[in-house]
């Protein structure tokens, strides 16, 4: 488990100790420790909060997949109506909840995810069915890409640009690129405007200082 929120783990500790074919081997409240913690006990599969200080839901999701590693994730967002379900996808996720899932919803999809198959919310899965069948897009986030929708996540917490080209392992021009094409598709032009609309989409419920 993956949240830097004690409470929600506590929980969610709670209704799995109680399952006979379940146990919690690790959890950590910020996405860094959790990417360690995954590499080194191999979990079957992570519950990992969207947001978090740090390495979000969205860059752990993406370095476990390119890593080829085989825990796979479920993303635990607060909200549904963002960019993150299609993105998590894309990006590799197995299954995407809201935390005000009911307990029997996150066993299932916990044993779902576990036995390789890929698990939405019912209201999350007709959202992006009702999306696709209409091509509307409900964020100016579901222009970017995943690499963008990633570096806009970082500039949004405040991260300096040569911290993310080290955790991106990336050049500082191909970041600045990155930059200003989300920039561009937003139509922002810094990151105090960025950071606003990241909030106000759900994607970060931190905003920069005096954002």
């Amino acid at each position: 488990m993956v949240d830097d929120h004690e409470l929600v783990r506590t929980g969610f500790r709670m209704i799995i100790a109680a399952q006979l074919d379940l146990s919690v081997v690790g959890e950590a409240s910020d996405g860094e420790t959790g990417l360690a913690l995954i590499r080194r006990e191999k979990p079957d599969v992570a519950l990992v909060d969207v947001h978090m200080p740090g390495l979000s839901g969205v860059e752990l999701t993406e370095r476990v997949n390119r890593s080829k590693l085989a825990t796979r994730i479920i993303i635990l967002s607060m909200v549904s109506d963002s960019p993150f379900p299609r993105r998590l996808l894309e990006a590799g996720a197995g299954g995407y909840l809201t935390k005000g899932c009911p307990a029997e919803e996150l066993l299932k999809a916990i044993r779902a995810v576990a036995d390789g198959r890929r698990y939405l919310a019912q209201h999350v899965a007709e959202q992006l069915a009702l999306s696709a069948l209409d091509g509307h897009r409900d964020s100016p986030f579901e222009l970017l890409t995943a690499r963008e929708l990633e570096v806009a996540m970082m500039l949004a917490q405040g991260r300096e640009m040569r911290d993310i080209a080290r955790i991106m392992k990336l050049s500082a021009k191909t970041v600045a690129t990155y930059k200003y094409r989300l920039f561009d598709k937003l139509r922002v032009d810094n990151t105090v405007a960025l950071a606003h609309l990241a909030g106000q989409h759900g994607l970060i419920d931190r905003p920069l200082p005096g954002a």
